[in-house]
């Protein structure tokens, strides 16, 4: 039971109302005075009778049968911000909102919140109050204030990516620094977070050097002391060493995929001991374990994107997500194949089986993106000029289209926001 408040020795004797009380029982806060010099009405109401006990714990009981076990969490949001990153041609000027219904997931329509060069990919901070994008065509990463009435976007500044075409960026998980990655000669760096959720100057940059290289995603650990940046033309995931303190990148070793596979996104299970990356070139999902001691990655599966009965003929994937609950897995298929590839991981095991497609309306899907409740997917096309809602069945983790939709152009990158 909860300190502070008891059951009553000679009433509502029942287990399930005792179970209740747990769920509904005020928190013991501290107070400026002692218990024996509470001012009178702290006094009056500090203790409950026994009949008005009896009907706190009978609601909570009510509670407790319907919600079962969920009555503890907090309510589920009505609605999500979703922040859409695009391509700044074919009509596209930056970087647009809408919101979702989780009542029916629906779209509203998009508005435009901030015009900027090319935002191909975005990052909101875990304070919630700010966002980072990557310009990919003027290769800088800027800084963007958000205004929690409204959503709206206003820009701080931005700081040059060192590098060619930044086509990816994440927050590192202390809230202090900016981490991207440069596509065009294969490179990563580290921003500083400064006063006002402003953009520093890089205080780390990694230059990849190989033949080929092309940085296309830098992710951190659960213990943000190891960052992990995919490298398409290598074929490798160059891992390095991160300083949070210090905002440094120090290299470490590296992960070598399948020759050809094309390592493009990387995505970790809630677990923090998996990892996922999709070959972009091979149509394939790479599964990893992850020892982090030693800040490495051990490859334990490699699957095929494509239906069993499809003959690869070009092609490319683009996105790996993995679903809140841990159980699937998920990967866009772009031309001409347009797909959601999903699998689903057992959970003794921890082997991947592929389960089903979805293609109805994917059109490139250059990103998607599962909102925090793991109940809906928005899907990207980058072609097909619009995103598109899907509802995930919680026990198959198979996708039913909703209906919901909303026009942009060129979406390339799907991010969400709690309303406040």
């Amino acid at each position: 039971m909860v300190s502070g408040w008891s059951l009553p020795s000679s009433a509502c004797r029942d287990p399930r109302i005792e179970q209740a009380a747990v769920v509904a029982a005020p928190r013991r806060v501290p107070v400026p005075w002692k218990e024996d010099e509470q001012p009178m009405t702290a006094r009056k109401t500090g203790r409950k009778s026994v009949a008005a006990w009896c009907a706190t714990a009978v609601v909570a009981v009510a509670a407790v049968w319907l919600s079962g076990p969920t009555v503890a969490r907090a309510a589920a949001p009505e609605k999500f911000r979703v922040y859409l990153g695009t391509y700044t041609e074919g009509g596209s000027k930056g970087i647009y909102l809408c919101e979702l219904s989780m009542k029916d997931g629906s779209l509203s329509p998009v508005e435009l919140v901030a015009e900027t060069e090319s935002p191909s990919f975005l990052a909101i901070h875990p304070d919630k109050k700010h966002l980072y994008a990557v310009n990919e065509g003027q290769a800088t990463v800027s800084a963007f204030s958000i205004d929690a009435a409204t959503g709206k976007l206003t820009m701080l500044n931005s700081q040059p990516s060192q590098g060619g075409a930044p086509c990816h960026l994440t927050v590192d998980r202390s809230g202090r620094h900016v981490l991207a990655a440069n596509y065009s000669g294969g490179s990563c760096l580290s921003l500083p977070i400064v006063a006002g959720g402003k953009l520093g100057a890089a205080t780390s940059f990694q230059k990849h050097v190989a033949k080929r290289t092309n940085g296309h995603a830098i992710h951190v650990a659960q213990a943000n002391r190891f960052a992990f940046c995919c490298d398409l033309g290598q074929d490798k995931v160059i891992i390095y060493r991160f300083d949070a303190d210090k905002g440094t990148l120090t290299p470490h070793g590296a992960f070598s995929t399948p020759q050809g596979a094309g390592p493009r996104h990387f995505a970790w299970h809630p677990d923090g001991k998996t990892a996922y990356i999709n070959g972009e070139t091979d149509l394939t999902l790479i599964a990893c374990s992850y020892d982090a001691e030693k800040g490495e990655l051990t490859q334990t599966q490699v699957l095929s994107t494509l239906p069993a009965e499809v003959e690869k003929k070009g092609g490319s994937t683009a996105e790996t997500v993995v679903h809140p609950s841990g159980k699937f897995v998920y990967v866009s298929n772009r031309d001409p194949y347009n797909s959601i590839a999903i699998f689903s991981l057992d959970p003794k095991t921890r082997e991947l089986k592929a389960v089903g497609h979805q293609a109805a309306g994917v059109k490139t899907p250059r990103n998607f993106a599962i909102e925090p409740t793991g109940r809906y997917m928005l899907v990207a096309n980058q072609s097909g000029g619009n995103v598109l809602v899907f509802e995930i069945d919680p026990q198959t983790g198979a996708l039913k289209p909703t209906g919901g939709e909303t026009k942009v152009p060129r979406p390339v990158c799907v991010r969400f926001l709690d309303l406040p």
